[in-house]
């Protein structure tokens, strides 16, 4: 959701929020961020430990980071996200703040309150600020959406219990349904 304001808004603003209080900045306009609940932490937990076996077993240099994560995507005061995973190869962006430029695999974890943002603003956003892959999932609807922004807009569409190849990694598949196996796949 959108604050109400017309001004153009900084990361200044950003970190003058309440205590407590989670924004991203896009555009210099403040869009306020949902409290994840507890399926969407499962998937953040067990997607993250994945990517990130993955990348030790295969003794990579990116570096996988869960929000919350700064991410100023266009090197400027006007954009700020919070990616729910960022996956990051060049180590010349991640400073103590967090990464300044685009991370080269972002995922999000849709809100029931608000998957629009993903799907919208924020696809355009990565795309435009040169992610190279970019997946929503979607708990409710147990979907992943994935586009490889380095070959075309949208790869496939998947369902939770399919295997989906990972485009930055090749021969990487992810089987949400079986990195979940034993837990609830329903929201609580």
């Amino acid at each position: 959701m959108q604050l109400a304001r017309t001004d153009v808004y900084t990361i200044e603003d950003i970190y003058a929020l309440p205590e407590g209080h989670r924004a991203e900045l896009i555009d210099g306009q403040i869009y306020a961020m949902a409290l994840p609940n507890t399926m969407h932490q499962r998937i953040l937990m067990e997607l993250s430990a994945e990517i990130r076996g993955y990348i030790i077993k295969k003794q990579g240099q990116c570096e996988v980071f869960p929000a919350p994560f700064a991410v100023f995507l266009s090197g400027d005061d006007r954009n700020y996200v919070e990616p729910d995973i960022s996956v990051i190869c060049d180590k010349n962006k991640i400073d103590d703040r967090g990464c300044n430029g685009p991370p080269d695999w972002v995922v999000e974890i849709t809100s029931p309150s608000n998957p629009q943002m993903d799907h919208g603003i924020k696809l355009f956003k990565y795309r435009t600020a040169g992610v190279r892959e970019y997946w929503i999932i979607n708990p409710q609807k147990k979907t992943i959406i994935v586009f490889d922004f380095e070959k075309e807009e949208r790869t496939e569409e998947y369902k939770f219990e399919d295997d989906v190849p990972v485009c930055v990694y090749e021969g990487f598949v992810i089987n949400i349904e079986r990195l979940l196996k034993g837990r609830v796949l329903s929201d609580e």
